[in-house]
């Protein structure tokens, strides 16, 4: 007798198949879906479509692309324009995968939805809450840019390759099932902007180029022309074109007059953040500082901290040491050990 529903987000990957096939033998009834963002499907919905079939499970395709553009690529452009750097797949997991996605579960009679992500979920009984943890396998861990996550979404989400010790794991699960993507690569990081050139991307997307600008230094010395503040990030060193005499890094973006400030790797270090849209998963809020360990990038190892919230929707956080480039935009996520305790965006 089946289990209750879940719907498995299907990329055509082996993480997210092999997810499916875990579900499908615990005995759940597993319908299979890939969401169609921003293209007209391709070798991914194909190879999703072939798994499904192999595994014997139903297979939708559901169009997002009207809400990802807004919701994702709308803002990212945004943001760029705005002197920040996005993190998109922040945005997509909350609004998308978790969100328009997770409804589609529902409104087709599935209880859970299902993702190759490396990442844990536990329910803390005592709390009364669910808890998200890092994934077993650390060089895989995706909790960085789940943060955004609610107790009622973590209530209906299942993560079955959470605890596997390595990718070679799920490799060979997807090798004795005899899955035809057993071997298939990664994917890339931005979604929609594969060869990583998201400066053409938002000139393509836009119909217009970026508008030029100048660089001044600290003391407000004009430097040259630059390209456009969306060509620039934080902490940036290669690519701004400057004779200088010592090494030049990208201080600050300042778009209301399309101006790039450059200057030292010393003046790139700060101890002080403050974050908005701020979220928290094992508790509601922070009623006092907290101690914890923070990271401000997806590769970066965590930092010690503490973290004060200002109210409902901000935070900030003072680290121990100074952290360099700390980047509008990105997210700042807190944990304590394994745990995700929460996170926001840097403004």
């Amino acid at each position: 007798m089946a289990k209750n529903g879940a719907l498995i987000a299907m990329s055509g990957g082996v993480d997210s198949t092999v997810a499916a096939w875990i579900m499908a033998q615990n005995g759940y009834d597993c319908d299979g879906a890939t969401m169609r963002l921003h293209t007209s499907g391709g070798d991914g919905e194909n190879d999703a479509r072939r798994a499904a079939e192999i595994l014997g499970i139903p297979f939708h395709v559901f169009d997002f692309s009207d809400c990802f553009a807004k919701e994702v690529i709308e803002k990212f452009i945004s943001a760029y324009r705005e002197g920040r750097t996005p993190n998109p797949c922040v945005d997509c997991n909350r609004s998308i995968k978790f969100g328009v996605f997770l409804d589609k579960a529902r409104e087709i009679g599935k209880d859970y939805l299902v993702t190759g992500h490396y990442v844990q979920v536990e329910y803390d009984k005592g709390a009364g809450r669910y808890i998200l943890k890092k994934a077993a396998y650390s060089a895989k861990d995706q909790s960085y840019v789940l943060y955004s996550l609610t107790q009622d979404q973590l209530a209906h989400i299942i993560f079955p390759l959470g605890g596997f010790a390595s990718k070679d794991e799920t490799r060979a699960i997807a090798r004795e099932a005899g899955l035809k993507n057993a071997e298939k690569g990664e994917s890339q990081d931005i979604c929609f902007v594969p060869d990583g050139d998201y400066v053409s991307f938002i000139t393509k997307y836009t119909g217009s180029p970026p508008e030029k600008g100048r660089f001044v230094d600290t003391h407000g010395r004009d430097l040259g022309e630059n390209n456009g503040i969306v060509s620039y990030t934080v902490g940036q060193r290669r690519g701004l074109g400057l004779a200088m005499p010592e090494p030049s890094y990208v201080l600050e973006i300042r778009p209301e007059d399309n101006t790039v400030i450059v200057g030292g790797d010393e003046l790139l270090y700060s101890k002080t953040l403050i974050a908005k849209d701020i979220n928290f998963i094992p508790i509601s809020r922070l009623d006092a500082p907290l101690k914890a360990h923070v990271k401000i990038r997806y590769k970066q190892p965590e930092q010690a901290a503490t973290v004060f919230q200002l109210d409902d929707n901000t935070m900030r956080i003072e680290f121990e040491s100074p952290q360099r480039a700390i980047t509008k935009g990105q997210a700042a996520v807190i944990y304590d050990g394994d745990i995700v305790i929460g996170g926001g965006t840097i403004v």
